[in-house]
């Protein structure tokens, strides 16, 4: 039975009905909405409904792939899920059988955050349909705790709940700038591939370390993007922004490379936007970032 999904005047990119209904889209996004463990500051609640009315902003045409990939392909905006009093487990398992449907139904998926604890139910979902996939983590922190505040299920605990099911080393994390001695401990040990963002400015992986970003992955990668990874010059709307970040310029040439060198994107999900009022740049950065991935994941 297809997802109710949401009208255009709410939807990603305010698309007309034909190119946003369930059935004809190839692509599904789906909201969700949760935040209970932020640890700094707050509003992640809010941050897939401002990247849908961010969206509408966002032009439909590409110069880079010249294309127009939402009339192409379609675009369904799932109606948010509603949490109530899950949280936890039992709120990552209700996100888990939301995106296990949409795989199952044949659609791409998107998942919009919250915090980040809810990456690791996209995460594994799509892991049991493509276990040989890589994830590519970027965040400015790597999210390893055992437990954070208490909880293992904190924003700062979510990488470490999927590498209870992953491999580590198919876990590669770019950007991180904070991290504990135990997280530092848990890489070194258990070979999760990491690019600190002090070595990359410091040159160690040369000028183009997008390059060896990649070539630590599979074929099939699913992307995890917490938007603090940016600078917070360009993305101060984020629970716990850390200096030294990086652009978007620098960004998208991590996604060039993975086209350059014949990797697939399987799906993704963007977490931890916190919109702050009268500050609309984040919002109508991260619609676009939403975007541009999928160009990338759908151009050949």
């Amino acid at each position: 039975m297809p997802l109710k999904t949401l009208p255009t005047e709410e939807n990603f990119l305010a698309l007309e009905e034909k190119y946003s209904s369930f059935d004809r889209s190839a692509i599904a996004i789906l909201s969700a909405p949760y935040e209970k463990t932020v640890s700094y500051g707050g509003g992640t609640v809010n941050g897939p409904k401002a990247i849908l009315d961010a969206s509408a902003y966002v032009e439909f045409y590409d110069d880079e792939f010249k294309s127009e990939l939402c009339f192409k392909h379609g675009i369904a905006t799932i109606e948010p899920l509603k949490f109530g009093k899950k949280e936890g487990k039992q709120a990552l398992d209700l996100i888990e059988k939301s995106v296990t449907d949409l795989l199952d139904a044949g659609k791409f998926v998107v998942t919009l955050g919250g915090e980040h604890t809810i990456s690791t139910a996209p995460i594994l979902a799509h892991f049991k349909k493509y276990p040989e996939m890589s994830v590519l983590h970027f965040d400015a922190h790597s999210d390893l705790r055992e437990s954070y505040q208490g909880s293992p299920y904190s924003h700062a605990s979510f990488m470490a709940r999927v590498t209870e099911t992953m491999n580590p080393e198919m876990i590669t994390q770019v950007g991180i700038r904070a991290l504990s001695k135990e997280e530092a401990e848990f890489i070194k040990k258990n070979g999760v591939n990491t690019f600190f963002a002090s070595s990359i400015r410091r040159g160690i992986y040369k000028k183009n370390w997008q390059k060896q970003v990649v070539k630590t992955l599979n074929d099939l990668v699913y992307v995890t993007f917490d938007v603090d990874f940016f600078d917070p010059s360009i993305m101060p709307s984020t629970g716990t922004p850390e200096p030294d970040g990086f652009m978007y310029h620098e960004t998208l040439e991590v996604f060039r490379q993975l086209r350059l060198q014949g990797k697939k994107i399987v799906g993704f999900d963007i977490v931890e936007l916190a919109p702050t009022e009268g500050v609309t740049h984040p919002d109508i950065l991260t619609a676009r970032l939403l975007y541009k991935m999928l160009n990338f994941a759908f151009t050949e």
